[in-house]
């Protein structure tokens, strides 16, 4: 199980550094836009498009880095008190019964929305330079399975600590 649960873990560090770097080409065209347009007064037509495409992907495929850092919100007002065997058990039961319906089912969509996109050559049509929307729908399903292996991973974890009275 821990070679599993490492691997896991791994796939998401991995993508969650990589996932950073989404930063710099955002500060890059956030930092032209601004200066195009207030000291040159040469607004883009693509900075506004490119940042939130940018951002959208940093925010969504940080999402599984975040589940291994523990960093989604937690209500800790009785969870801190338990023995790591109850806190197994409830994390278990909370990922089989809330966290893999839920993402199962929005990895299910995401692909059919991705899909749907990819085969209309969809745009943005509210945008002057109409750039192509599919790559950032693709994301979405990228970011969301991302988010499902680090699920199991979590999961597994959960089962450790129920069993050995300690988490991995």
């Amino acid at each position: 199980m821990l070679p599993v649960i490492r691997a896991l873990d791994a796939i998401a560090l991995w993508s969650g550094r990589l996932t950073a770097w989404l930063i710099v080409p955002l500060i890059f065209a956030l930092t032209y836009e601004v200066i195009a347009r207030y000291f040159f007064d040469a607004p883009t037509i693509w900075a506004y498009d490119l940042t939130f495409m940018l951002y959208g992907a940093h925010y969504m495929l940080g999402a599984a880095f975040t589940l291994l850092l523990k960093g989604h919100i937690r209500t800790d007002s009785l969870y801190g008190q338990w023995s790591p065997r109850v806190q197994g058990l409830v994390d278990a039961a909370g990922y089989l019964v809330l966290f893999f319906p839920a993402m199962l089912a929005l990895l299910y969509l995401s692909w059919e929305f991705f899909v749907r996109s990819w085969d209309q050559a969809e745009r943005v049509v509210s945008s002057p330079w109409m750039p192509i929307i599919y790559p950032l729908k693709g994301v979405l399903f990228l970011a969301v399975l991302l988010l499902v292996l680090q699920g199991i991973s979590e999961f597994l974890k959960s089962i450790w600590a129920a069993r050995h009275g300690a988490w991995p």
